[in-house]
């Protein structure tokens, strides 16, 4: 059934706006006329936007087009993640509590504070109502049901089990949250002083320094090396910033363009790794991902092979992707996890060891959760470990370039003092 979006004046000439779903234009306006609204505008929604039509009517399939793929292979923002995380436990509530999922969806709609989340909701539950299972209603909103989220629901469908899913998936995607917080706030600190470092730079060499050296050059004086480098330089920051910041958006596109070829994203990711401190905390959160994903699916009754192939796309660094296809490749062929685990050199000793262990024991969803919990302590401790490494390198880095424009500029001044 189409969602429509209206605007529509309220007893007592107040605007109000929302969403309905109905079969045609005309049936929602008798509908809303029936609560007493009367429509002054009704847009037809798909996928929680307005339809595009050009002025024949028909939709401009080219931009569609584009903004699907782009919702398809997008990682869910911050923003949709914290909205998902407790619609998912909301929903895992409601229906452990007996609620049947056409009223859980139909809650869901009732609570949602964003006119999109309200739109998803609808053409959800209409899905349902048309006899198609809650996964495939799912996967037709890719950029906020990711294809881990959609297997592990059609999962807990084949078992009987959606709401025990549901809540193990909003504590993963919770799990989740958590951990990018972690990483941004690892690399805040160090992004904040850069930045900061070349704001002050960029107005000491473009206002301050062309006046005191200008004032020194009208002195008629032979200045010192490190006085007449510094005036280079500073000629350099007032006359040709543009290039600078044309250097770092092409350093950025040409990046950005290797980061797209298979070749291009494994050199990166492998250089990633090998960053002293950095790199080790890149490795722990992959890791951790990956042993938290591959849990997460196995205990909601999704077949090894798919949780291998499923974790591989949400790892987040080619490396470990690689080594998880490897692991899959050679599970087809009969083999265990844990021995081409090993054999990858991916993973760190502990991690093979672990699945080793809860392979033979038959509790291997139990010990991939412990190596995420172990492991996102050892994130916890990368992160002090890189900010107390990073911060006195930036200071001292900042009080070098400082100091040696102070110094440029004294030494002259000095010498001026001596002839006179």
């Amino acid at each position: 059934m189409p969602i429509f979006e209206y605007k529509a004046y309220a007893p007592g000439g107040a605007v109000q706006a929302g969403v309905i779903d109905a079969d045609t234009p005309r049936e929602a306006r008798v509908r809303l006329r029936r609560e007493n609204l009367l429509v002054s505008e009704i847009v037809e929604m798909k996928g929680g936007r307005r339809s595009l039509k050009t002025k024949k009517g028909v939709k401009i399939g080219f931009l569609e087009n584009m903004r699907r793929k782009r919702a398809a292979s997008a990682t869910p923002s911050m923003r949709n993640l914290e909205i998902l995380t407790g619609a998912t436990r909301q929903m895992g509530t409601l229906l452990a509590s007996g609620i049947p999922l056409a009223e859980t969806l139909k809650a869901m709609i009732e609570q949602a504070e964003q006119r999109s989340t309200e739109t998803m909701f609808r053409e959800i539950r209409e899905r349902i109502n048309q006899g198609a299972s809650l996964a495939d209603a799912l996967s037709d909103h890719p950029s906020m049901f990711g294809e881990l989220y959609v297997n592990m629901v059609r999962a807990g469908e084949a078992t009987g089990n959606v709401d025990v899913v549901l809540r193990r998936l909003a504590d993963y995607l919770q799990s989740q949250r958590a951990l990018r917080r972690k990483i941004v706030s690892a690399l805040t600190y160090p992004v904040m002083m850069i930045g900061i470092g070349l704001i002050v730079v960029s107005i000491l060499m473009t206002v301050v320094v062309p006046k005191i050296t200008q004032m020194l050059l009208d002195q008629g004086q032979t200045l010192p090396t490190p006085t007449r480098i510094l005036i280079v330089i500073s000629d350099l920051f007032k006359n040709y910033w543009w290039a600078a910041g044309l250097l770092v958006a092409l350093v950025f596109f040409i990046l950005e363009r290797v980061y797209k070829t298979d070749k291009g994203r494994l050199w990166l990711d492998t250089t990633v790794l090998r960053i002293p401190i950095l790199g080790d905390l890149m490795r722990k959160q992959a890791v951790a991902r990956f042993t938290r994903t591959l849990s997460t699916l196995l205990q909601s009754g999704v077949p090894a092979v798919n949780s291998l192939e499923i974790t591989r796309k949400v790892v987040g660094n080619r490396v470990i992707a690689d080594a998880t296809e490897h692991v899959r490749v050679r599970i087809l062929e009969g083999t265990d996890i844990a021995t081409p685990l090993k054999q990858t050199g991916a993973f760190p000793p502990l991690v093979g060891y672990m699945v080793s262990v809860g392979e033979q024991s038959g509790e291997l969803e139990q010990m991939l959760d412990r190596v995420a919990i172990a492991y996102d302590e050892e994130i916890d401790i990368a992160t002090e470990r890189m900010t107390a490494v990073i911060e006195p390198i930036m200071i001292i880095f900042l009080a070098v370039v400082v100091g040696y424009i102070v110094v440029s500029i004294v030494l002259p001044i000095l010498q001026i003092g001596q002839v006179k």
